[in-house]
């Protein structure tokens, strides 16, 4: 795959938008090389390097719109595309929630793009692979693990002169350790745009400590105590939040930001006052592209809850013409303000309680309240007076990221979790949170 640069796209989209006969045509182009070592039972299984790039072409007359996508880009093939878009237009049924494409917008780059992990080569996921497998071996453990490294770029643009391009690139590492008999079993996930911020040593033995660590584990009854969630598990439980900050499913009463007869909760103070997150695109840890593609619009810097309080929702362009609100972009991120403390010393500061490595198994009991139901696994820890005194079994638990939020202690040092350059990042902090529910008990590991 080529990785356009800015002009070379612009020239294609340009020779697009000079084929249409329709009222309006948007184009969207995307390119991605990405990379990937697996392994398992300690030995390799697959690796393999995937390149693609693909247009997709949207026209509308009057309210009716057709889209297509291809995968050639000479003169005659983007032709056809813009053709096949308006010929499924012309046939389309009006759309009666239509927006006219947005006129011309500044897009500020954000600096997504790292040279070093661009330049990743075989050698280097096969050395990610081998530190891991080494060091399982050495400690008589059984690994297996997902390694993958994206190069790309994405370019928008329409016929009333929007144009943005966009370039980043991403690693992202998971890796489980066992021991050889499946009592004990330990976990870690790693991503950073700049491959430099990765160390697969480190990330390795997080994981092959958690698997040692976990093995005899006792059974405690099921209740509620205070835990300490790892950030991954943190994001699994907090990200689901994250994603129902929609104005629309509030106002029409499908969302816990709905308000009892009618509207929503913004202004409403609905957390600790330890709470706050934002989203920022051009934030240096998780930089996101600066546009959302569905609307064309410029991403902001937004607080999203500040001091426990809502203070901003997502207005898509259609529903903000609705109800007289501003439209932003849709955010590409989620940064939530932590502490200083490392996780250790988040136990240190524990009389009783218990660590949650990752959670899993994730499902909706109740929409409205976000109360969700899952199991912990891959290293799950009783402390007291300070200290990881021994495993437990692990437990299902009933619990609202509402809730939690609202039982908040303590939260320590951010850490990078997910994201591809384009889309949805997350920084989050490891939380102490009282209170949280374990239902049952579960015999895996």
């Amino acid at each position: 795959m080529k990785q356009l640069n800015q002009e070379e796209a612009k020239r294609m989209c340009e020779r697009v938008l000079g084929f249409s006969k329709a009222d309006e045509c948007r184009v969207a182009i995307n390119g991605t090389r990405t990379g990937n070592i697996r392994y398992a039972q300690n030995s390799v299984s697959t690796a393999g390097l995937n390149e693609d790039m693909q247009m997709t072409v949207s026209v509308a007359f009057g309210k009716r719109q057709g889209t297509a996508s291809i995968n050639e880009f000479d003169d005659k093939s983007l032709e056809k595309a813009v053709r096949r878009a308006e010929d499924v237009a012309r046939l389309a049924p009006e759309n009666p929630e239509f927006i006219a494409a947005i006129g011309k917008q500044e897009y500020k780059a954000s600096n997504a793009f790292a040279r070093e992990t661009a330049a990743i080569d075989p050698e280097f996921r096969a050395d990610v692979a081998s530190h891991s497998i080494l060091a399982g071996r050495k400690n008589k453990l059984v690994t297996a693990g997902f390694f993958v490294d994206n190069t790309g770029f994405e370019t928008i643009a329409n016929s009333n002169g929007v144009f943005g391009h966009h370039e980043f690139t991403n690693v992202s590492f998971t890796c489980t350790a066992r021991t050889e008999d499946g009592r004990g079993s330990g976990w870690v996930t790693r991503s950073a745009n700049d491959v430099r911020n990765f160390d697969a040593r480190e990330a390795s033995a997080v994981a092959i400590e958690k698997a040692l660590r976990s093995v005899d584990a006792r059974a405690l009854e099921p209740g509620r105590y205070t835990v300490i969630l790892e950030p991954a598990a943190t994001s699994d439980l907090v990200g689901r939040m994250f994603g129902a900050f929609d104005a629309r499913r509030a106002d029409e009463g499908r969302s816990f930001l709905s308000k009892k007869g009618g509207g929503n909760r913004l202004g409403e103070k609905l957390f600790d006052e330890q709470v706050n997150v934002w989203a920022d695109p051009w934030n240096k840890d998780v930089p996101v592209r600066p546009w959302d593609t569905e609307s064309m619009l410029p991403r902001e810097r937004t607080d999203i809850i500040k001091n426990g309080k809502i203070v901003s929702l997502d207005y898509s362009l259609f529903w903000a013409n609705k109800q007289k609100m501003k439209a932003r972009g849709r955010h590409g991120n989620m940064i939530m303000a932590g502490g200083s403390k490392s996780l250790d010393e988040m136990i240190a500061s524990t009389k009783k309680g218990i660590v949650v490595t990752r959670t899993w198994y994730i499902r909706d009991v109740d929409p409205q309240s976000l109360l969700l139901t899952g199991l912990t696994r891959d290293g799950t820890f009783y402390v007291e007076n300070g200290k990881i005194k021994h495993p437990v079994k692990n437990f299902r638990f009933n619990e609202s990221p509402v809730s939690m939020l609202n039982n908040l202690d303590e939260l320590g040092k951010p850490q990078i979790l997910g994201g591809d350059g384009m889309n949805f990042q997350m920084m989050i902090p490891p939380m102490k949170i009282r209170d949280f529910n374990f239902t049952s008990l579960s015999d895996a590991v």
